[in-house]
């Protein structure tokens, strides 16, 4: 069942932009924490597709195992996404951040231990923190900024790109000009999970735990039958498949076509830096209409052109191919959770939303790096690899059309 999206009158306006009498001094605190958060969502990530080479060297894992370093974390998504709501039932939504900033550093410091164990479990340790993160942040954008959804989805949404940027451009200068190998400058990242630990403390208290609403199991009955809350949550997890199928392997594919491991390295960087341009973009023009089904069919028709390109002409304009395909999986990541806070009526729907969203979502992508890379050793060419994203892609349409209507959850 859904209703069409109301508009938000004067008085809610200004409710929301202050909660529970807060300060502007304090609202300021809080977006200052939530791009912390953000910036922190993507590195841990981001930091393995470059280094995928040298880790192959010293571990001589195969391209599958090598890809679950990937997709172990979305298989983490899936999980903990849609138990979320426990979680800040009983901590609250500030408290559960806090936790997941302090998981996210230990998982991410133990990968520098040399065990191959230790890496795995590490990696697994901080998909679940980025999880939380994951499904939080739209919830608090509902909670705080309802008037403004669009333009602060647009900031932290940015915010989880230039994480990402930084992470995939300075991964090869970390672990070989500053000699740390690739087990250190996987665990460097834990130092600003540290920091924006530190800076979510004030957040714990002050955000406080929701009160109780209907039951966790009544939530995702509800949802689950809901076909709006299916279009949101595989729109979600389609792009997020080829987001990560990119993030994993575009670094391996130049680097098959003759390009030497910096130049592929700065070619991921320079996708996630156009994926910042997209996330600022999309949602704060998506933001401003109720019905964003052409925003749906405009980046389709980008992402298509980006994709044939890096098939077609690998040794021709790479720089061009890769920015718009790094514009357009910024801005459709953006636009995924700007539905998930548009299609939803308050903060605890749009926790459960949230929820089931990022779990199908993430569960759907977490297929694509694995699958990606075994279609390659299986065929010994990126042909049918690139197939499987243009079917993605087709399929992202459908469900974003369903999903960009002017309605909300009943």
């Amino acid at each position: 069942m859904v209703t069409p999206s109301p508009p938000i009158t004067a008085t809610e306006s200004s409710s929301v932009r202050s909660v529970d009498g807060q300060s502007r001094a304090a609202n300021l605190l809080l977006i200052t924490g939530i791009l912390l958060v953000a910036v922190n969502l993507r590195p841990a990530l981001a930091s393995v597709g470059p280094l995928v080479e040298d880790i192959r060297q010293t571990t001589g894992l195969s391209n599958a195992w090598l890809g679950l370093l990937t997709t172990l974390p979305l298989i983490a998504f899936g999980v903990i996404s849609t138990l979320t709501p426990l979680f800040t039932r009983r901590f609250g939504i500030g408290g559960t951040l806090l936790g997941a900033m302090a998981l996210l550093a230990f998982g991410t410091a133990m990968r520098s231990i040399p065990w191959l164990p230790a890496l795995y479990f590490g990696t697994l340790l901080l998909g679940i923190a980025i999880a939380f993160g994951n499904v939080l942040l739209p919830s608090l954008t509902k909670r705080n900024f309802a008037s403004r959804s669009g333009f602060i989805t647009s900031l932290y949404s940015a915010g989880m790109a230039l994480g990402a940027s930084l992470a995939a451009g300075v991964s090869i200068p970390l672990a070989n000009d500053l000699n740390l190998g690739w087990r250190g400058t996987l665990g460097v990242w834990a130092i600003p999970a540290m920091i924006a630990f530190v800076v979510w403390l004030p957040q714990a208290s002050r955000l406080k735990k929701s009160e109780p609403g209907r039951s966790f199991q009544a939530a995702m009955k509800h949802l689950g039958r809901s076909k709006l809350a299916w279009q949101v949550a595989l729109f979600m997890g389609l792009q997020s498949l080829t987001f990560y199928v990119v993030l994993a392997w575009l670094p391996a594919i130049l680097i098959s076509r003759g390009c030497d491991a910096s130049y592929a390295g700065w070619m991921l960087s320079l996708s996630q830096a156009m994926g910042i341009v997209g996330s600022l973009i999309v949602p704060t023009l998506a933001g401003r209409t109720a019905d964003q089904r052409v925003f749906v069919l405009l980046m389709a028709l980008i992402e298509s052109i980006g994709l044939a390109g890096l098939w077609l002409d690998p040794q021709g304009w790479i720089v061009l191919w890769v920015s718009m395909i790094g514009f357009i999986l910024g801005g459709s990541f953006g636009l995924a959770l700007l539905f998930i806070v548009l299609r939803s009526k308050d903060t605890q729907s749009a926790t459960e939303l949230s929820g089931m969203a990022q779990s199908i979502g993430y569960l759907v992508a977490a297929t694509g790096p694995m699958i990606f890379g075994g279609l390659f050793d299986f065929s010994g060419t990126w042909f049918y690899s690139f197939v499987l994203l243009f079917v993605v892609g087709v399929l992202k349409l459908a469900m974003g059309l369903g999903a960009g209507a002017a309605r909300t959850l009943d």
